[in-house]
């Protein structure tokens, strides 16, 4: 009988729950209902999939293997960090191509555009901007 020891476990883990945090950020990218909620998939729920099984590599190779590498640091810094900037991205040209009527969500009760913010002031992605000057198609 082969000894697994406390490494193995870890990783295997680690594996584990990446690859069930990938099915669910997969599974919910195609089945919310609209662009804003179809963000949550790939940026959160995937990217903590994804940073598990680099995790679960950086253990493996020193621990088993004996060698290291950083690349598996560098891609996780570099997910981490462009995940969520690029999902602001992608709200903020989904919010400026609808205008202010945005799809209609039936999980946050949005059927006729986007909230009142209750400041009086508007939402901060539209301050300064002529949408009439954009040529945006309605």
């Amino acid at each position: 009988m082969m000894d697994v020891g406390p490494f193995e476990i870890l990783i295997s883990a680690l594996l584990v729950i990446g690859g069930v945090f990938a099915l669910v950020g997969s599974w919910g990218l195609a089945r919310m209902p609209s662009l804003m909620t179809r963000l949550h998939g790939p940026t959160k729920v995937t990217t903590l999939g994804v940073g598990s099984l680099l995790v679960a590599s950086m253990i493996f190779f020193p621990a088993i293997q004996g060698t290291y590498s950083a690349h598996e640091l560098l891609i996780t810094l570099f997910l981490f960090l462009t995940a969520p900037i690029s999902a602001n991205m992608i709200a903020k040209a989904h919010l400026h191509r609808q205008g202010r009527h945005i799809d209609p969500n039936p999980m946050d009760d949005i059927a006729e555009g986007l909230p009142d913010t209750g400041l009086g002031t508007g939402w901060a992605t539209f301050q300064g901007l002529d949408t009439d000057q954009l040529n945006i198609p309605r």
